[in-house]
């Protein structure tokens, strides 16, 4: 008789439409993180990192509510991971909070996209480097795997506004523009990207004293994948074969670069392997050269010049180009019906 009334009563909430909604823990987390611009930030008002490990009470709530639009950006996974969580969460629970605050996270990065198709690291903070076009740890092309995933209505953002689906179709092709724009012609040939550029000529810059002007070897790697996931068009083809071979020419072969931990402490070497290669972080453009830069802003062309705090503390070698080479283009091809 109990379970009975129960089974009514539960029925007559749901025909109502004032059902409770399914809670998704960590999905209510970024609720409150979002900021009032729509975005998220990597930090709180309180310098401290985001952590949605930690249990939202009184103190940390206060900080959350005073970090600000400035901090705001697409840097370190921010804002595209909360935004993939969010339409995740949406997908479990159908709870519309995650799908509308998510699709208020889409209008923030297409608000923050520039005319020319690339995106500042942070905005609206336009303060020393954040203003550049930031390929750097990913960022843009973060953004762009997002709107590119809600123009497409893949990975469960199908169910995102029309509106934003048309607006994210026409972000992504600007961003394709100014990525074959951006890609590097040293010595005549196209090679690969930096990681920062001016947002107004599309020159390459630098950003952090350590991150000097260069060509950056991991973050062309994300950018060759998207390009990868693009329709091919003469241009894009063009573009992923230059890079390819600029990484097969430029590789550092009979090398490996292993991070280990030490009583916590990152301990980062470069050693010999037979039949291993590796590719240094950053390229000098004019002689195409291994660069590293140092907290005093000096670059220096030795590894074992720059300050022991910037070796262990920094990659400076990856081996991300073996498996491009080897594995992502092969593959790329042959679903494309296009001879090697």
């Amino acid at each position: 008789m109990i379970k009975s009334k129960l089974s009514t009563v539960i029925f007559c909430l749901a025909f109502s439409g004032i059902s409770a909604q399914v809670k998704d823990t960590l999905a209510e987390k970024m609720l409150v993180y979002q900021l009032p611009n729509g975005g998220w930030g990597k930090h709180t008002s309180d310098k401290q990192n985001v952590d949605y490990t930690k249990k939202i009470d009184p103190k940390l709530l206060k900080i959350i509510k005073a970090t600000g639009n400035d901090f705001a950006t697409i840097d370190n996974n921010a804002t595209s991971r909360e935004i993939n969580g969010l339409i995740k969460a949406f997908q479990t629970t159908k709870n519309p909070a995650y799908l509308k605050s998510a699709e208020k996270g889409i209008e923030y990065l297409l608000t923050m996209q520039y005319e020319n198709g690339g995106f500042p690291q942070y905005f609206p903070n336009s303060a020393i480097y954040r203003k550049q076009v930031t390929f750097n740890d990913n960022a843009m092309i973060n953004a762009l795997t997002v709107l590119y995933n809600v123009a497409e209505g893949k990975d469960g953002f199908d169910a995102v506004d029309l509106k934003l689906k048309q607006k994210s179709k026409v972000a992504v092709q600007k961003g394709l523009q100014c990525i074959l724009k951006t890609q590097v012609i040293q010595n005549g040939k196209l090679s690969i990207w930096a990681d920062q550029y001016d947002e107004n000529t599309l020159k390459p810059e630098k950003a952090r004293a350590f991150e000097p002007i260069s060509l950056a070897t991991g973050e062309s790697i994300g950018i060759l994948r998207f390009l990868m996931m693009q329709p091919v068009t003469p241009e894009i083809e063009r573009s992923i074969r230059a890079a390819v071979k600029w990484f097969d020419e430029s590789r550092i072969k009979g090398y490996t670069y292993a991070v280990s931990k030490d009583s916590g402490k990152a301990i980062r070497t470069l050693s010999r392997k037979e039949g291993s290669s590796v590719w240094a972080r950053f390229y000098d453009i004019p002689t195409n050269k291994p660069i590293f830069g140092d907290r005093d802003g000096s670059v220096k062309f030795n590894y074992e010049e720059v300050s022991e705090e910037r070796r262990m503390g920094y990659s400076w070698y990856n081996e991300a180009g073996t498996k491009l080479i080897e594995s992502d283009f092969p593959k790329w091809l042959k679903k494309n019906k296009i001879s090697q």
